[in-house]
């Protein structure tokens, strides 16, 4: 396997990966889930199309690949598997990854048992080929806060031990919106792209060098490849989305933009 011609810059990025994973925290700091110690830290999401990453090294990137996408659908539970292939070197970290949404058109009742259901299905993720770790895409509204939590807690009943979950978080539950504290889940990774309203505040805040109120969202951060990259402290794993299909330039170029 290659090297990347950047390798001095994403060599920055795992000193201070490892300097961060391995800081001394205080008050209601905690260090990085011991859960996902050992993953690289830049991770790519593999999206809906085709993806040929046989280029990245395993050392240094790894995958969070979309299995499937769950629809809630009035009482029911939609699942849409995600079939594009996939291609990644032997010894690539794999974190298999589903996302949430309401079916268009359709109430979900949100009830109990519709979250253990979809529990149920997330689950499965834990079978996918080599996955490592499950992460679930929920952009979950305050009247889907309880049905997010009962899913959680049940996924993680149905989980073999130890089995890493993240979940992405919108930048406003890691500032000042604590709902997401007491989740059965290993990291929270806020999502600093395609933000909302919030979106100006935020950046604000990182570039005058706050960091997330939520301990579960300083261990990471998502980013994409066409949108500025905003300040983050340091030993932080980066999850990068790319809204078109990968190529070794595209990673290079955002690994610099990022360092």
């Amino acid at each position: 396997m290659r090297v990347f011609p950047v390798a001095s810059l994403i060599a920055g990025l795992l000193f201070v990966f490892a300097c961060g994973s391995n800081r001394i925290v205080s008050g209601n700091q905690r260090a990085l889930a011991p859960l996902f110690d050992g993953w690289p830290p830049v991770i790519v999401w593999a999206w809906q199309r085709p993806e040929d990453l046989s280029f990245i090294n395993p050392q240094q990137v790894g995958v969070s690949r979309l299995v499937e996408t769950i629809l809630l659908k009035g009482e029911g539970v939609i699942v849409e598997p995600n079939l594009n292939s996939l291609r990644v070197p032997v010894g690539t970290k794999l974190m298999a990854c589903a996302r949430i949404e309401s079916a268009p058109g359709f109430s979900a009742t949100l009830s109990p048992s519709q979250a253990r259901e979809a529990a149920k299905q997330l689950a499965s993720l834990a079978r996918s080929p080599d996955a490592k770790a499950v992460q679930i895409d929920f952009d979950a509204t305050d009247s889907q806060r309880d049905f997010y939590r009962t899913l959680l807690v049940e996924l993680r009943q149905r989980l073999p031990r130890p089995f890493p979950i993240s979940i992405t978080a919108l930048g406003s539950w890691c500032f000042g919106d604590d709902w997401i504290s007491n989740l059965p889940v290993d990291e929270a990774v806020p999502m600093l792209f395609r933000m909302g309203p919030d979106r100006a505040s935020i950046l604000l805040r990182l570039e005058d060098g706050d960091d997330f109120q939520e301990p579960l969202c300083r261990q990471s951060a998502g980013i994409s490849t066409d949108e500025v990259v905003p300040r983050l402290p340091a030993g932080r794993r980066l999850y990068i989305f790319n809204p078109n299909p990968w190529t070794k330039a595209t990673l290079d170029r955002t690994a610099i933009i990022s360092h």
